[in-house]
């Protein structure tokens, strides 16, 4: 089980410190939307620079042009890019072709999907591997956890890797680890905490069992 540290709102420079502080807790770093906007692959780039034994996710979510614009994450270094489950099927293609050429990952941001057995199961026979479930933050304002989805996703997947991400943190972490996903996805709860170091090792220590 891995832990990613979704970036979103810090400036380069910041992000690029606090992720120093949290080297040894953090497995994935997400260039996450807001800094992919903000920043574009130039982020990436410093980020692969930076800490070249980490993987590196680039939160696009692709929703047209899939090829093009996965490229210019695997190019700049990322390991990972992320398209949108509710695009259509030929855009998720075009990704993938993008992903095996350069020997990276896709994984499909699940965020929207209404009927989530239906879609699981076309974007897998489609060659989809990695799936993440994904509250957003606007959903999460009105009340709405991703433990839900998550325990949906576990009944259907048949081989993808999930990630699950929306609000988790220190005091829910345990719901999540009980149903084992693949990779814990964790933003605002570290980067806006009090103490953010300490925050990190106590979802790590959760998320190991210890």
């Amino acid at each position: 089980m891995k832990l990613q540290l979704a970036l979103d709102e810090l400036p380069l420079d910041e992000a690029l410190a606090l992720t120093e502080k949290l080297r040894q807790y953090v497995d994935i770093i997400e260039i996450g939307t807001p800094f992919v906007i903000a920043e574009g692959m130039n982020a990436v780039r410093i980020f692969r620079q930076h800490f070249p034994e980490k993987e590196i996710l680039s939160d696009e979510k692709i929703m047209d042009g899939g090829y093009f614009e996965s490229k210019l994450a695997f190019d700049a270094g990322a390991n990972y890019v992320t398209a949108l489950g509710v695009t259509d099927i030929l855009t998720v293609k075009a990704c993938l072709r993008a992903s095996e050429e350069a020997g990276r990952d896709l994984v499909i941001d699940m965020i929207c999907v209404d009927d989530l057995p239906t879609r699981i199961r076309e974007l897998e026979a489609a060659g989809v591997k990695h799936l993440a479930v994904h509250t957003g933050a606007d959903q999460q304002a009105a009340g709405r956890q991703p433990i839900e989805d998550l325990k949906v996703m576990k009944q259907h997947v048949s081989h993808s890797r999930i990630s699950v991400a929306g609000g988790i943190n220190s005091n829910t972490i345990g719901q999540y680890v009980a149903l084992n996903p693949d990779v814990i996805i964790v933003g605002s709860a570290i980067t806006r905490a009090k103490d953010p170091i300490e925050e990190a090792r106590l979802i790590k220590t959760a998320m190991q069992g210890l």
